[in-house]
């Protein structure tokens, strides 16, 4: 009896650490699915402090809360069905609807270095209008969140080709832990810059750290734009990235292959090898990535467009 006891409590212990193995597994893939977002993630941590651009102090929040709740909806509730169907039934589709990501994100980054230097002198023609009572509060939550469902797809669908051997649960869970752990840093990460002038000011005003607040204060349109800058770089590079991957896997192989071919010689360099590889293979998928985005750039602005019917706005 004591003996089938003690087998029976060693068999519960391996299971036990079976259990802690398969959660470590999933909690690292979670990790590295979430790196591998990381330029989608710059962006849409740069792009959403606009929506609360010129807002009163006490409402900056609430709008970033309501946003916040209306990304996790966008994943959990809509991406995240739709991309485990897919991996499940039409794995090549995720790389097809993948590659259409990369497409856009180059698009974006160069839409944005192609705008900064034609309209050189209009730095708030890509700010979002300031709500100024409930209804345009409202339109501006709906806006942020339209906005937000595109990136979170990218972000969505770049985590799940990282998970795509692993089994159907696995993958469920490691997208949600993506969902809510991306979501949570992006939007706390907001949180903490739009308050940071909030913050400064009430240092200053309270004569404790004058010098600290006013750091704040102005650092932060500083802040913003850096990061809006290394969110453009993330995006064309992922992009580049993507579609050079992306191409490889789908039997074009000879984008990648010179991107190996000139990449490889450096690796042989004792001590920097793995980091000058690295910069090689980034720097050419920036380049694919600059190359396609300034191309579509190209194409859209050939296209007919539509007349606006937005009606003009007493001042």
């Amino acid at each position: 009896m004591a003996g089938g006891l003690v087998g029976l409590l060693d068999d519960i212990a391996s299971l036990a650490k079976l259990a802690a193995a398969s959660i470590d597994d999933v909690g690292v893939a979670a990790g590295k699915a979430s790196v591998k977002a990381a330029g989608v993630v710059i962006d849409d941590t740069a792009v959403t402090p606009a929506y609360v651009h010129g807002l009163a102090a006490d409402r900056e929040l609430p709008i970033i809360k309501r946003i916040a709740k209306g990304s996790l909806i966008n994943k959990v509730v809509f991406i995240l069905p739709a991309a485990l169907v897919l991996s499940e039934f039409v794995p090549v589709l995720v790389e097809i609807i993948l590659m259409c990501g990369g497409a856009f994100l180059c698009y974006e980054g160069a839409h944005k270095i192609h705008h900064k230097l034609t309209h050189r002198n209009h730095h708030d023609e890509e700010l979002p209008a300031v709500a100024q009572g409930p209804e345009q509060e409202e339109a501006t939550i709906k806006s942020a969140i339209r906005t937000d469902f595109i990136l979170s797809g990218e972000i969505m669908v770049i985590a799940l080709k990282d998970v795509l051997d692993k089994g159907f649960v696995s993958r469920a869970v490691i997208l949600l832990i993506v969902a809510v752990l991306i979501t949570a840093v992006v939007y706390g990460v907001v949180a903490l810059i739009v308050k940071m002038d909030d913050i400064g000011l009430r240092l200053v005003q309270s004569g404790r750290s004058e010098r600290m607040g006013r750091a704040l204060v102005n650092g932060m349109p500083k802040l913003l734009n850096v990061l809006g800058v290394v969110g453009t770089a993330a995006m064309v590079w992922v992009g580049g990235h993507i579609l050079l991957v992306g191409s490889d896997e789908l039997g074009w192989h000879w984008p990648y292959e010179q991107v190996h071919h000139l990449e490889d010689p450096v690796h042989d360099i004792s001590g920097v090898g793995g980091v000058l590889g690295w910069l090689v293979n980034t720097g050419l998928s920036a380049v694919v990535g600059l190359a396609v985005g300034f191309l579509i750039v190209f194409i859209v602005s050939k296209l007919p467009k539509r007349a606006s019917t937005t009606a003009p706005t007493s001042h």
